[in-house]
Protein backbone atom coordinates (compact mmCIF):
# COMPACT_ATOMS: atom_id res chain seq x y z
CA UNK A 1 0.00 0.00 0.00
CA UNK A 2 1.19 3.63 -1.06
CA UNK A 3 1.65 6.30 1.53
CA UNK A 4 -0.98 7.84 -0.35
CA UNK A 5 -3.29 4.94 0.34
CA UNK A 6 -2.53 4.47 3.60
CA UNK A 7 -2.79 7.89 4.18
CA UNK A 8 -6.50 8.08 2.61
CA UNK A 9 -7.77 4.73 3.99
CA UNK A 10 -6.89 6.56 7.85
CA UNK A 11 -8.79 9.70 6.90
CA UNK A 12 -11.56 7.38 6.11
CA UNK A 13 -11.60 5.46 9.22
CA UNK A 14 -11.17 9.12 10.98
CA UNK A 15 -14.22 10.53 9.05
CA UNK A 16 -16.42 7.63 9.60
CA UNK A 17 -16.10 7.89 13.77
CA UNK A 18 -15.95 12.06 13.68
CA UNK A 19 -18.57 12.32 11.14
CA UNK A 20 -16.07 14.42 9.28
CA UNK A 21 -17.82 15.66 5.52
CA UNK A 22 -14.88 14.05 3.00
CA UNK A 23 -15.95 13.07 -0.24
CA UNK A 24 -14.82 9.81 0.55
CA UNK A 25 -14.65 6.52 -1.60
CA UNK A 26 -17.69 6.86 -3.87
CA UNK A 27 -17.68 9.90 -5.09
CA UNK A 28 -14.39 9.85 -4.06
CA UNK A 29 -13.79 7.81 -7.33
CA UNK A 30 -15.65 9.69 -10.02
CA UNK A 31 -13.84 13.11 -8.68
CA UNK A 32 -10.31 10.84 -9.47
CA UNK A 33 -11.21 9.45 -12.69
CA UNK A 34 -12.63 13.12 -13.92
CA UNK A 35 -8.78 14.32 -12.61
CA UNK A 36 -7.16 11.49 -14.70
CA UNK A 37 -9.05 11.98 -17.87
CA UNK A 38 -8.88 16.17 -17.72
CA UNK A 39 -4.94 15.51 -16.59
CA UNK A 40 -4.81 19.38 -15.61
CA UNK A 41 -2.00 21.42 -14.54
CA UNK A 42 -3.36 24.18 -12.39
CA UNK A 43 -5.65 22.54 -9.84
CA UNK A 44 -8.05 24.73 -7.44
CA UNK A 45 -9.91 23.45 -4.72
CA UNK A 46 -12.44 25.08 -2.56
CA UNK A 47 -12.68 23.47 0.77
CA UNK A 48 -9.57 21.52 2.04
CA UNK A 49 -10.77 20.16 5.33
CA UNK A 50 -7.88 17.23 5.87
CA UNK A 51 -6.48 17.26 2.49
CA UNK A 52 -8.38 13.71 1.76
CA UNK A 53 -9.76 15.45 -1.63
CA UNK A 54 -6.34 16.91 -2.66
CA UNK A 55 -4.37 13.66 -2.04
CA UNK A 56 -7.28 11.74 -4.41
CA UNK A 57 -6.32 14.56 -6.92
CA UNK A 58 -3.03 14.33 -6.59
CA UNK A 59 -2.40 10.89 -6.76
CA UNK A 60 -3.90 11.27 -10.47
CA UNK A 61 -1.64 14.62 -11.94
CA UNK A 62 1.93 14.54 -13.22
CA UNK A 63 4.66 16.14 -11.24
CA UNK A 64 4.22 19.84 -13.27
CA UNK A 65 0.93 20.12 -11.93
CA UNK A 66 -0.23 22.21 -8.88
CA UNK A 67 -3.06 22.36 -6.41
CA UNK A 68 -4.10 25.69 -4.44
CA UNK A 69 -6.46 24.66 -1.94
CA UNK A 70 -8.41 26.68 0.24
CA UNK A 71 -9.72 26.08 4.37
CA UNK A 72 -11.04 28.64 5.88
CA UNK A 73 -10.33 26.64 9.18
CA UNK A 74 -6.68 27.03 10.60
CA UNK A 75 -6.90 23.28 12.66
CA UNK A 76 -7.83 21.82 9.70
CA UNK A 77 -6.15 23.22 7.10
CA UNK A 78 -3.08 22.40 9.88
CA UNK A 79 -4.14 18.50 9.75
CA UNK A 80 -4.45 18.95 5.72
CA UNK A 81 -0.84 19.92 5.25
CA UNK A 82 0.89 17.13 7.31
CA UNK A 83 -1.68 14.35 5.75
CA UNK A 84 -0.53 15.61 2.54
CA UNK A 85 2.87 15.42 3.50
CA UNK A 86 2.59 12.42 4.44
CA UNK A 87 0.84 10.76 1.34
CA UNK A 88 4.27 11.82 -0.39
CA UNK A 89 2.29 12.30 -3.58
CA UNK A 90 4.56 14.15 -7.07
CA UNK A 91 2.21 17.25 -7.42
CA UNK A 92 3.08 20.66 -5.54
CA UNK A 93 0.05 21.49 -2.96
CA UNK A 94 -0.28 24.81 -1.54
CA UNK A 95 -3.07 24.76 1.24
CA UNK A 96 -4.21 28.58 1.90
CA UNK A 97 -5.90 29.34 5.08
CA UNK A 98 -8.67 31.76 4.60
CA UNK A 99 -12.29 32.28 3.84
CA UNK A 100 -12.29 31.49 0.04
CA UNK A 101 -14.45 34.28 -0.81
CA UNK A 102 -11.10 36.79 0.09
CA UNK A 103 -8.48 34.26 -1.54
CA UNK A 104 -10.10 32.95 -4.58
CA UNK A 105 -9.92 37.25 -5.82
CA UNK A 106 -6.11 37.11 -4.70
CA UNK A 107 -5.54 33.92 -6.86
CA UNK A 108 -3.36 35.07 -9.55
CA UNK A 109 -3.47 31.48 -11.65
CA UNK A 110 -5.47 30.33 -14.37
CA UNK A 111 -6.71 26.81 -13.64
CA UNK A 112 -8.07 23.67 -15.56
CA UNK A 113 -9.82 22.14 -12.92
CA UNK A 114 -11.51 23.15 -10.31
CA UNK A 115 -13.06 20.97 -6.99
CA UNK A 116 -15.88 22.50 -4.80
CA UNK A 117 -16.19 21.07 -1.79
CA UNK A 118 -17.11 23.89 0.89
CA UNK A 119 -20.25 25.84 2.62
CA UNK A 120 -22.95 24.90 0.16
CA UNK A 121 -25.03 28.20 -0.53
CA UNK A 122 -21.69 29.66 -1.53
CA UNK A 123 -20.79 27.52 -4.13
CA UNK A 124 -22.12 30.11 -6.84
CA UNK A 125 -20.37 33.02 -5.35
CA UNK A 126 -16.91 30.67 -5.76
CA UNK A 127 -17.61 29.84 -9.38
CA UNK A 128 -18.42 33.08 -10.39
CA UNK A 129 -14.96 34.73 -8.18
CA UNK A 130 -13.15 32.41 -10.28
CA UNK A 131 -14.44 32.40 -13.39
CA UNK A 132 -12.59 35.16 -15.18
CA UNK A 133 -9.17 32.38 -14.31
CA UNK A 134 -11.00 28.82 -15.98
CA UNK A 135 -9.87 28.53 -19.37
CA UNK A 136 -12.22 26.86 -21.96
CA UNK A 137 -12.57 22.86 -21.44
CA UNK A 138 -11.71 23.91 -17.61
CA UNK A 139 -13.66 20.61 -15.51
CA UNK A 140 -15.80 22.17 -12.55
CA UNK A 141 -16.68 19.26 -10.10
CA UNK A 142 -19.20 19.81 -7.16
CA UNK A 143 -19.49 17.76 -4.43
CA UNK A 144 -22.86 17.08 -2.42
CA UNK A 145 -25.16 18.48 -5.35
CA UNK A 146 -27.51 15.79 -4.57
CA UNK A 147 -27.99 15.77 -0.85
CA UNK A 148 -27.85 19.50 -0.97
CA UNK A 149 -29.44 20.60 -4.26
CA UNK A 150 -31.29 23.49 -2.61
CA UNK A 151 -29.06 24.79 -0.72
CA UNK A 152 -26.83 25.51 -3.74
CA UNK A 153 -29.56 25.93 -6.44
CA UNK A 154 -28.19 29.30 -7.55
CA UNK A 155 -24.99 27.72 -8.70
CA UNK A 156 -26.86 24.58 -9.99
CA UNK A 157 -29.11 26.94 -12.12
CA UNK A 158 -25.90 28.61 -13.56
CA UNK A 159 -23.74 25.70 -14.84
CA UNK A 160 -27.33 24.06 -16.33
CA UNK A 161 -28.46 27.47 -18.25
CA UNK A 162 -26.19 29.91 -18.17
CA UNK A 163 -24.54 28.77 -21.42
CA UNK A 164 -21.33 29.06 -20.40
CA UNK A 165 -20.95 25.42 -19.48
CA UNK A 166 -22.19 21.98 -20.26
CA UNK A 167 -23.00 20.10 -17.26
CA UNK A 168 -24.22 16.52 -16.23
CA UNK A 169 -25.34 15.25 -12.73
CA UNK A 170 -23.64 11.77 -11.55
CA UNK A 171 -25.82 10.57 -8.82
CA UNK A 172 -23.85 8.44 -6.29
CA UNK A 173 -25.76 6.78 -3.43
CA UNK A 174 -28.13 9.41 -1.83
CA UNK A 175 -25.91 12.16 -3.41
CA UNK A 176 -24.09 13.10 -6.10
CA UNK A 177 -21.42 15.63 -8.28
CA UNK A 178 -22.51 17.87 -10.46
CA UNK A 179 -19.62 17.76 -13.42
CA UNK A 180 -19.65 20.93 -15.75
CA UNK A 181 -17.55 21.85 -18.30
CA UNK A 182 -16.40 25.63 -19.30
CA UNK A 183 -17.59 26.66 -22.61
Amino acid sequence: MSNADQVLKEIEEKAETEFLPIVGPERGKILAEEVRKAEPKRVLEVGTLIGYSAILMGRKLSKKARIITIENHADEAKAAEENIRRANISPKIQVITGDAVQVIPELRENFDFVFIDADKTQYFTYLRLAEDKLKKGTVIVADNAGMFARQMQDYLDYVRNSGKYTSRYVQVGDDGLEISIKL
